[in-house]
């Protein structure tokens, strides 16, 4: 995917940042809260949940998105925490997916309350869905999301297979000691489903460190574990891809991705900004740098400085992220995944 470009390419108002690659591609946390509480997310100790007053309300969101719409955001993923926890979230949706310009709406979610959801999900507007899916055995899925529902969850991931939802993405943080005997299992669903199962490298990312993972477990060794199921033929990518690299076994409906913040980062291709569900807007997840956002918009400010704070997150996206240089993400970020939006 080649990112390089101008702002003569596509205009004054197009996000182009220092390293001319093209921010068209914005990622909305609307809540912190979830139902979940996966290890590698966050603590089993409390912890404080935002403030009613302190979340981005839906019309701040909106208005957010549709200046970022306005020059040149064209992908927007709504992410959380868990997004469908959220009150009214199918009227926003709705609005959402009206933005002209917007080209592409997607949803993260862990798949619990989809079920009942995913029909009006649909109408709303939502077409892709990434669902968070980290063990195939009831009792380790209870372990490492605190939730025993894992039954509850496939069924979701097949009422959305069944009502067309395509493509499915099944997100499978691999780690080591805690779900790596069930790389070949993930795998092998794509003979048999045309889901997207892309293996994610864990990436130790805030405060606390995941207590269940051993030594990190890195893609060309989870690359090879998949291949002992067949030879895996590559898939060519489009721009609307993002970071994952594809493959699939020889006429499997489905594919296989690697992505691979740690081992091989894809920042040289990051297309994205992010908007915390308290109004930050991060030019990075692997950086504690943010803007606020939300206390301009509260400051009664012009949609011209929404536009400037664009502008200054776009250009102040580092050349790539700082893992595997002498830094660990823990030292750079504090935040809880939760809180961003991963």
């Amino acid at each position: 995917m080649n990112q390089q470009a101008t702002s003569s390419d596509y205009g004054e108002n197009t996000l182009i940042d220092r390293y001319h690659r093209r921010l068209d591609y914005l990622r909305v946390s609307i809540t912190d809260r979830c139902n979940f509480r996966c290890v590698y997310c966050m603590s089993h100790e409390p912890f404080r949940k935002l403030s009613h007053r302190e979340i981005l309300s839906y019309e701040e969101i909106l208005r957010i998105v549709r200046v970022g719409v306005d020059h040149g955001i064209r992908k927007v993923r709504i992410t959380g925490g868990e997004p469908l926890v959220r009150r009214d979230l199918l009227d926003f949706l709705c609005e959402l997916s009206a933005l002209d310009g917007l080209e592409d709406l997607s949803l993260t979610t862990n798949g619990l309350l989809m079920g009942d959801m995913a029909s009006s999900l649909k109408l709303a507007g939502i077409r892709r869905l990434n669902i968070s899916l980290d063990s195939l055995k009831p009792l380790r899925f209870k372990a490492i999301t605190g939730v025993d529902c894992f039954d509850t969850v496939w069924k979701s991931i097949l009422t959305a297979h069944d009502l067309g939802f395509s493509p499915i993405k099944i997100n499978v943080v691999a780690m080591r000691g805690v779900n790596d005997d069930e790389i070949s299992d993930f795998a092998e669903l794509t003979r048999s489903w045309p889901f997207h199962i892309r293996f994610i490298e864990y990436m130790p990312i805030g405060k606390p460190e995941n207590p269940m993972a051993g030594p990190p477990l890195l893609t060309p060794e989870i690359k090879a574990r998949v291949e002992g199921n067949g030879p895996l033929v590559p898939v060519a990518s489009s721009r609307s891809d993002g970071p994952a690299r594809r493959f699939r076994f020889k006429d499997a409906p489905g594919e296989v991705g690697f992505i691979s913040a740690v081992s091989e980062h894809f920042c040289g291709t990051c297309n994205r900004l992010r908007l915390t569900a308290s109004g930050q807007l991060r030019p990075c997840l692997l950086s504690d740098t943010s803007l606020d956002v939300a206390g301009v918009i509260r400051n009664g400010c012009s949609d011209e400085e929404i536009f400037d704070l664009f502008r200054q997150a776009a250009s102040m996206k580092h050349e790539r992220h700082r893992i595997g240089i002498g830094d660990t993400v823990r030292e750079t970020v504090s935040t809880r995944m939760s809180s961003i939006g991963g």
